[in-house]
């Protein structure tokens, strides 16, 4: 089981269960809104020590994965640390206070640091090896499990998984249907389509798992994601004012549109309480989906594929194909739904977040590192770009349309989200 998909699973899993025993992970400080806050809180002994402490921690748990998938441990080293550093400048530059109540948030710093290296310099085979995007984001995915509690959903997002199923449904469609029409290849359009209508780029990997992708085709769909994401969140809100949106419905548009949950939070925010705590919901409703979405796309292409024509694939070639991290989300969502108390839960939530978080912002630096412009722009014409903003834009109408259906009071009596 030494493969990057289990892997991702026991770390993620191992993560959790440290936390539930008691250990206290580091968690250094990033919030500063002055540069005499940035030197006397973020940038003090203590916590450039918590930074080196959490480093060492995530390079050591990555550090034994690669020894089992056959990386070189003398190139990952020194390449994990330079993108370890890479990602706690992210964190720094998106903790001051201007910067994230504009809702700009450290994946979008990440990537954009990523980037600039990988486009500046010709990057060495050290650090290419400890880029491993999708690993990072894999154990991320695992942790945010815990994230999905079943009581609070059904408790106050029937409406949003109402909303997410319409959405999922009908926007995947048009995508791929876009996709078609712009003569992308199928592989390309389930990607795109997957990261359009559910939630960027975790989507986007469990389509690619799930289909077994190119690797460089993702890298053009995570890029074009966080490209688009970073205007959107930033506009979203201000269009939720302008044109005298309600804060609940706002809420639902932003959280069935942005696709990370960190965005989510930081664009409503930016309208209200309830807006927040609406698109909060829609957007844990649509990540619920992942799972389903992904096994949907294993059974399809095992379909498509030669041998698979003639009939249903076997349960063997699907349990293969199916991308294994997505289990270790499920069951995360289910120990913290069904096995822990209220309270256990709450008192891990704070602590997961902060590694989440850390994996996360090493894994869109990772991206960035990954990411070549020359390819990007040259990648089938430009098509899939157009597919996949002729996608969004099917989403931003769709969702608003199906947002105010649904929690502006038309057709059912709306929870209140205060």
């Amino acid at each position: 089981m030494a493969s990057e998909d289990w892997l991702a699973v026991w770390l993620g899993g191992l993560s959790i269960a440290l936390v539930l025993a008691g250990f206290e992970p580091a968690r250094p400080v990033f919030d500063w809104s002055s540069a005499a806050e940035l030197a006397g809180s973020v940038l003090t002994p203590a916590n450039l020590a918590a930074v080196l402490r959490a480093g060492a921690a995530l390079g050591i748990l990555a550090a034994g994965a690669i020894y089992l998938l056959r990386g070189s441990l003398r190139r990952f080293a020194p390449g994990f640390t330079v993108t370890f550093l890479l990602a706690v400048a992210a964190l720094t530059l998106a903790g001051n206070t201007t910067v994230s109540a504009w809702g700009v948030e450290y994946v979008i710093f990440a990537f954009a640091l990523g980037l600039l290296v990988g486009n500046t310099i010709q990057v060495p085979a050290w650090l290419r090896e400890a880029a491993r995007s999708e690993f990072y984001i894999k154990i991320g995915l695992v942790i945010s499990g815990t994230t999905i509690v079943f009581r609070d959903l059904v408790q106050a997002g029937a409406l949003g998984l109402l909303q997410a199923l319409a959405v999922v449904t009908v926007v995947w469609g048009i995508c791929f249907w876009l996709a078609r029409r712009l003569r992308v290849d199928d592989e390309f359009g389930a990607m795109l389509a997957t990261a359009v209508s559910i939630c960027g780029v975790s989507a986007a990997i469990a389509a690619c798992g799930a289909i077994r992708g190119d690797r460089r085709k993702l890298s053009y769909v995570t890029s074009l994601v966080l490209i688009v994401a970073a205007p959107m969140m930033v506009v979203m809100p201000h269009l939720v004012r302008i044109f005298d949106i309600p804060d609940v419905v706002g809420g639902a548009w932003l959280g069935g549109t942005l696709d990370t949950s960190a965005s989510v939070v930081a664009a409503g925010e930016m309208v209200s309480e309830a807006a927040r705590n609406a698109a909060v919901v829609v957007k844990v409703s649509q990540n619920v989906l992942i799972g389903v979405v992904a096994f949907l796309l294993t059974v399809w292409w095992s379909l498509k594929e030669p041998g698979g024509r003639d009939g249903a694939p076997s349960v063997g070639v699907v349990w293969e194909r199916f991308p294994k991290f997505v289990l270790g989300f499920v069951a995360a969502s289910c120990l913290f739904s069904f096995l822990l108390t209220p309270q256990q839960a709450a008192d891990a939530r704070d602590p997961l977040g902060a590694l989440r978080t850390l994996w996360f912002a090493v894994a869109f630096v990772a991206i960035g590192l990954e990411t070549r412009f020359a390819e990007l722009v040259g990648m089938q014409g430009g098509r899939p770009a157009l597919a996949f903003l002729g996608g969004q834009a099917v989403n931003v109408v769709w969702t608003l349309l199906l947002a105010y259906l649904l929690f502006g009071g038309v057709l059912v009596a709306v929870p209140a989200f205060d």
